[in-house]
């Protein structure tokens, strides 16, 4: 399981952007990488719909250049329909986020810091939108391992790039 984590993360940004990530570690079922300008923790579900042209994905970003810190965001699976609802449960809390397209995210910083909260302390989020198609999409993440996972990425960006 951790080597095909590790194949994804390598392979969900292309090219150029992968020959200069560098991997601070696999945790659990969440990997935490570095990058020229920023950090990330990323981690894929466990349980989604067979994706579109892309792969979803969950991930906390940092972004030291540009002040960003702990930003929540997804990749669905499936493109979501116009006006429709982006909810985020995290065992018993629930989350309203903001997106359009095949992206969501927290509605400010705020969210993202009750978000995080809710992740570090949970066992399982599921988001849920409906497609454009209309149906039901369900993307659901294990959260063993994403707490270290994004302490290793603010670690590494609070630190000068090599």
């Amino acid at each position: 399981m951790r080597a095909l984590l590790f194949l994804l993360l390598v392979s969900v940004l292309p090219g150029e952007a992968a020959a200069r990530r560098e991997a601070l570690g696999i945790f659990q079922l969440w990997g935490a990488f570095r990058e020229e300008n920023r950090c990330y923790a990323i981690s894929e579900p466990y349980r989604s719909p067979r994706p579109d042209a892309w792969r979803p994905f969950a991930a906390v970003g940092f972004w030291p250049r540009h002040g960003v810190r702990s930003q929540i965001h997804f990749r669905l699976s499936r493109a979501k329909r116009r006006g429709s609802a982006v909810l985020l449960r995290i065992d018993d809390r629930t989350f309203q986020l903001i997106g359009g397209g095949n992206n969501a995210w927290a509605p400010d910083g705020r969210a993202d810091a009750a978000i995080l909260a809710a992740m570090r302390a949970g066992i399982e989020m599921t988001l849920e939108t409906r497609s454009e198609r209309g149906t039901l999409v369900r993307d659901s993440y294990r959260l063993r391992g994403a707490a270290t996972a994004i302490d290793s990425a603010a670690i590494a960006c609070a630190r000068p790039a090599r």
